[in-house]
């Protein structure tokens, strides 16, 4: 067995003395892992970074084994944004939140699209935060549990529509919300216009509904709690807009 694909770097954990455990996020064969030999010797760790783009050649015996990698270096993202802390934050909470809740060696091309894309908004973006949020919007579409904020769950109007159900993810009107708005969610502006700077207190409402989702997903898949490196990602964000 054996095939060769484009991947985005999502990990490199180490194995024995040289080797690494590394799981990519390739381009048509998804979230897969395989074993490379002195992938974690001083020449090779630079190639697998996380975010980094490769050329990837998986080969085993089995389909169902572990497998091993050879990689070869496209594009090198990782030492692109080393420099740029919170970027880099957001790019490992990215790689680690596609790790934890993608199924193992199925295609998902759209989220490997939405990835790539969001690489190079961290890159070339100054204002990149509310993409980021619009990008965690779309991997709960692509995991099957996106919001709906077409209209008001309770009352189907599509006008006045401010809060979000945090049991459905359908969107409240005010009329019908206010009563209850200590139990839902503000819906951010942004969510619903094209705001290329939405106030920090949209953001980190974003970040609060979009984690709320994502966390409900990581329990129905078994998955156990959000990746440490999202709550690190978000407290920056939240302790930068306190500064």
């Amino acid at each position: 067995m054996n095939w060769t694909d484009e991947g985005i770097v999502l990990s490199a954990r180490k194995h024995g003395e040289s080797a690494a455990i590394v799981t990519l996020l390739t381009r048509e064969n998804g979230r897969h892992s395989g074993l490379v030999r002195g992938g974690y010797g001083s020449r090779a760790r630079g190639i697998y970074q996380t975010g980094n783009l490769v050329s990837a050649h998986w080969r085993a015996r089995l389909s169902e084994h572990l497998g091993t990698y050879s990689c070869e270096l496209l594009q090198p993202n990782a030492a692109m944004l080393m420099s740029e802390r919170l970027p880099l934050l957001a790019l490992t909470s990215a790689a680690a939140l596609v790790e934890r809740l993608l199924p193992e060696r199925e295609p998902h091309p759209d989220t490997f699209a939405s990835l790539s894309a969001l690489i190079e908004i961290l890159e070339a973006d100054e204002n990149w935060l509310p993409r980021y949020v619009e990008w965690e919007l779309g991997l709960l579409n692509q995991l099957g549990y996106g919001l709906d904020l077409t209209e008001c769950a309770a009352t189907g109007s599509t006008d006045d529509l401010v809060f979000v159900s945090p049991r459905t993810g359908c969107a409240v009107s005010a009329g019908a919300g206010t009563p209850y708005q200590e139990k839902l969610f503000d819906l951010p502006t942004f969510f619903m216009t094209s705001d290329p700077a939405p106030m920090s207190e949209d953001i980190d409402m974003g970040l609060r509904i979009t984690g709320h989702f994502l966390a409900r997903c990581a329990k129905d898949a078994d998955a156990g709690d959000l990746p440490t490196s999202r709550a690190r990602f978000v407290d920056r964000v939240a302790r930068g807009a306190r500064d």
